[in-house]
Parts: structure tokens; sequence; C-alpha cells
């Protein structure tokens, strides 16, 4: 068994970095292995809705300037995937948006995600950690994922580099989310 997580963070060992670490070290405690992808450093361009990938069904985009097609294919052999977004003027950065709106049409036309276990991590100072969850898991819903939780929303306090470590609850539904996911990923995989 393999989770993916990737990071929509452009910082480097940031918050969001730093929480979804947290819940792939439980993953891995558990047997499973883990990858961490920091998608959010690299340049990811928006979705054209061209329609293409809906015609060849292929599991590829035909932008071909990024690593989407990479992560697709990275998805494709995962069993579970965490995607993980800092929150920026009250929702998902820009780089997570641009992520699933094309691995959402390119994995949608090939049904790649259908029925693989997702998680949503959010990470924010003050607000708007809400609703970058809820889009997150709008995106695994519609794919027909199956979305496993903790024991609380999936989400960290934190500003400065490091903040999330000092978040006590936030590193304890990090561990839960792992633990949650591991026990779901053994009894369906």
């Amino acid at each position: 068994m393999k989770v993916i997580a990737f990071n929509g963070s452009p910082r480097e060992d940031g918050n969001t970095q730093r929480a979804l670490r947290m819940a792939l070290d439980e993953l891995e405690k558990e047997g499973i292995e883990t990858e961490l992808v920091n998608m959010g450093r690299e340049p990811v361009a928006p979705c054209e809705a061209c329609g293409v990938c809906r015609k060849t069904k292929d599991g590829k985009c035909k932008i071909i300037d990024d690593r989407v097609n990479e992560f697709v294919a990275k998805i494709a052999l995962a069993d579970g995937i965490i995607i993980g977004s800092p929150v920026y003027y009250g929702t998902m950065s820009a780089q997570t948006k641009a992520f699933i709106d094309r691995v959402g049409y390119v994995c949608g036309a090939s049904g790649i995600l259908k029925r693989k276990v997702g998680a949503a991590v959010a990470v924010n100072r003050r607000a708007g950690a809400l609703a970058t969850f809820q889009e997150i898991n709008n995106f695994f819903l519609i794919a027909e994922m199956i979305v496993v939780g903790s024991s609380y929303w999936n989400v960290l306090v934190g500003l400065g580099k490091g903040d999330v470590d000092a978040d006590e609850e936030g590193r304890r539904i990090m561990s839960d989310l792992g633990r949650n996911m591991a026990w779901l990923l053994k009894r369906i995989v």
C-alpha cells in the first residue's frame, strides 16, 4: 500500500509540509509506504478546459510544460492521497487550486481516483481553513473517492515556520488522521 501527499505550499519545510509529515509518519508506523511531493514549489499551469483528456481518456493532460502528468502517474499507483494547502486570502493556495483542477479533469476522465482514499489538510493563521478543507474534500467527493477523517477537522494553526509544531491539538489530529487512513486502507486494499 502507498499514500502520496501533495503539499500545495511554496514554502520549503513550511507548516503545511510539517503537518503532512505528521500524518505520513503515522502511516509509515503502520507499514504503509509514503511519498511527499512539494508541488506548491512547482509551476502548475491552470486548466484550459480544452476537453482533450476527456476525449483521449489516457490519464494525460495535453499541457506538458509542467509535472502534472508525472503527478497523475504517481496518483494512479497510490492507494491513498492527501492534499495539504496553506490558507491564502481565505482559501487554498493558487498552486493547490491549479493542481486540483488539472488532476481532477485528467483523473476524472479516466477514473483514476475512483474509490481511492483521500484526506484534506489545511493550515491557517486565523481564518479560511474550513473553506480550504471543504474545497479539497469536494474534489475528493466529486472524484468518487473515500474521504477519511480524524478526531476533528484536519486543520492546524501556524504563521511562522514551524508554528504547527506547537499546535498540540493539531499534531494529535494529524496522528489520528494517519492512523485512521492506515486502518481504512488495510480493510479495503
